[in-house]
């Protein structure tokens, strides 16, 4: 090939490169732009199907060797589990909101007056010495001047509400959707090793997928698993006692086992409130005693399911929880601790591999 030939033919394959990157990212950009309102849903579907593959294998051999059956089993008993105590929890805090608006209408709602001490309280002594003053003596011409705000505050409780029923309607299509998943586990195992194999390298490509398993399962178990129990455990107790919004109370305790706060926060609260409405009681001492258990439940629970996964540490979680609920609302809330955790362990296993060493040829030596 002469020099002349050589120089035409250098542009024409750099356009060619080009063209094909060009269409190649357009291919790309519209996927991701067709697949993005989904995208949250099958991460969500791709979790529950890898924490729950284990019950689908477990399940397989007693329903006849068919993967079908058992996703559907797993599905069911999944939905009786959840709908059952969701629609108590939700028909409690209806019956709670009812009851208060109830309350403030008859007027029989009376604030006491406030001690004359706190009038002495630095900074806000004074200010919350006279909000609290003319609550106790006219409630209704102050719940009148703050009407506008108590409505914005409303719409926004409603919002949010409405924003964890429409995550609730998810998870159960994700349910259902990881249920077909697990159906064609084996495939889809397959075609994980085979993708690993193509970023990495292939002696790799296994450890890479059974990091990604361990790190999913360990997560899902050991920090949602742990909180969605104690969510069941306090809010049925909350429900026994007849606590106010026992329902809005579950939801809290689930969102602050998530996010690895603690639970005190909730139950300390709710054992001081039992305590003034009904006494010290035979019934409040034992609401108590089970409500300090069902709090340390996680304390037995998180060493075995964690413990058979890999080491995440909860500030990991505690980040992953919050930038999740930022970013992605309560479905972001549970995606999220996954999601870093995973990336976490990932950047660590990378971290720790050896660079690969290139050995010089004899000729370059010399």
């Amino acid at each position: 090939m002469t020099p002349i030939d050589s120089d035409r033919h250098l542009p024409r394959t750099l356009l060619d490169t080009l063209i094909r990157a060009g269409l190649i990212t357009a291919l790309v950009v519209s996927c991701y732009e067709v697949f993005h309102p989904f995208l949250s849903l099958m991460l969500w579907s791709v979790i529950l199907a890898i924490t729950l593959y284990p019950l689908h294998l477990l399940l397989r051999p007693h329903l006849g060797n068919s993967d079908s059956r058992a996703a559907t089993l797993i599905v069911l008993v999944a939905m009786a589990v959840l709908l059952l105590p969701i629609y108590l929890l939700g028909a409690s805090l209806g019956d709670s909101v009812e009851v208060a608006i109830d309350t403030v209408k008859s007027g029989s709602l009376r604030i006491p007056s406030p001690p004359d001490s706190v009038a002495g309280w630095p900074l806000i002594g004074e200010s919350l010495h006279g909000f609290w003053e003319q609550a106790s003596s006219d409630l209704t011409s102050l719940l009148q001047r703050l009407a506008p705000y108590i409505k914005d505050v409303t719409l926004v409780l409603l919002g949010k509400i409405a924003g964890a029923g429409a995550g609730f309607l998810v998870f159960i299509a994700a349910l259902v959707i990881g249920a077909i998943i697990m159906a064609y586990g084996d495939n889809g195992h397959r075609s994980a090793q085979r993708i690993a194999a193509r970023i990495i390298a292939p002696e790799r490509s296994g450890h890479f997928v059974l990091l990604c398993t361990a790190t999913i399962r360990a997560v899902a178990q050991g920090v949602i698993g742990i909180a969605f129990v104690q969510m069941l455990l306090l809010g049925i107790g909350f429900m026994v006692m007849g606590v106010p919004g026992a329902g809005l109370l579950a939801m809290g305790v689930l969102l602050l086992g998530i996010m690895q706060l603690p639970l005190p926060l909730i139950t300390l609260p709710v054992i001081a409130f039992v305590f003034y409405s009904e006494g010290p009681t035979l019934a409040a001492i034992i609401f108590t005693i089970y409500t300090m258990l069902a709090g340390l439940v996680d304390n037995v629970l998180k060493p075995l399911l964690l413990g058979r996964g890999v080491d995440v540490p909860m500030p990991v979680v505690l980040i992953g929880a919050l930038g999740g609920m930022l970013s992605g609302g309560i479905i972001g809330l549970f995606i999220g601790p996954v999601v870093l955790a995973v990336g976490y362990k990932l950047f660590w296993q990378w971290v720790d591999t050896p660079p690969v060493q290139i050995q010089e040829s004899p000729s370059e030596g010399t």
